[in-house]
């Protein structure tokens, strides 16, 4: 386990843990953290130990209160220019997050407002303590939320989507799981073990099917079903090793052991 920048690491039997771990700022997203953040999906993306990743926050008050604000008006009252998200001069981490290859589950332990709630959108399943609350206040702080305003309307109805970036109100954990937001809603105390769970689940299934799921829903679901059906991106599991030791597993009635090859 190491601790660099605000970010926790550990990497335990084929799953990376990702801890935001800045709990007395409520793990707000500074520019160094978001820099490590970027980094660790980077590295892990090319390492083949790695099938899974769980992202969270320290502590159980949040699990990003967003964008460091603090460090947002330091600049200003110094005159420093202020990055547009998407001019940023290193890669934008909600694009990095969002085009990982491999799956990524998210456990909100608190408040996910903001940059906090963009990163949650990012990952592929989220799960939800009972008391978190989501949302992008950005409205009543002048910003402008660029990615939350482009992926909030893809993941709940637009109406909703509306509501929650106009007037920049939190919504409970039981009416993000109520409009698709998030997956699940568990008790605070069982965040951990049921993140768990759903990662060794996710092991029992071959990777790189999951790998080119995820690589066909990503670039194919804003096409026309007819161009999306004649995508091929992501590896190939029909000429893998995996699908022979699937089929040969299933007929021998026994668990495949997958090698992601």
């Amino acid at each position: 386990m190491t601790t660099r920048n605000g970010l926790t690491r550990e990497v335990r039997d084929r799953v990376a843990y990702l801890t935001l771990d800045r709990p007395d700022s409520l793990n707000a997203l500074s520019r160094a953290l978001r820099t490590e953040i970027v980094d660790a999906f980077v590295e892990l993306a090319d390492d083949d130990d790695v099938w899974v990743v769980c992202l969270t926050g320290a502590g159980d008050r949040a699990f990003s209160a967003g964008v460091d604000l603090k460090e947002t008006h330091s600049d200003d009252t110094v005159g420093a220019k202020f990055r547009h998200p998407m001019r940023e001069q290193g890669r934008n981490i909600y694009e990095v997050v969002l085009e990982f290859p491999k799956p990524v589950i998210c456990a909100l332990n608190g408040w996910t407002v903001g940059g906090g709630c963009e990163l949650a959108m990012a990952c592929d399943l989220r799960i939800a303590a009972d008391h978190a609350q989501i949302g992008l206040p950005e409205a009543k702080r002048g910003l402008g939320a660029t990615f939350g305003s482009q992926m909030l309307p893809r993941l709940v109805p637009l109406g909703v989507a509306y509501q929650m970036l106009y007037f920049g109100d939190p919504i409970t954990a039981q009416q993000a799981l109520h409009w698709g937001l998030v997956n699940e809603v568990v008790p605070a105390a069982d965040l951990a073990a049921r993140t768990e769970e759903l990662a060794r689940q996710l092991l029992r299934s071959a990777p790189l099917t999951l790998r080119r799921y995820k690589a066909m829903v990503t670039h194919g679901r804003e096409l026309p079903l007819s161009a999306a059906l004649r995508l091929d991106v992501g590896p190939d599991p029909y000429t893998s090793e995996d699908r022979e030791e699937g089929v040969a597993a299933f007929l021998e009635k026994r668990d495949p052991e997958w090698s992601a090859k």
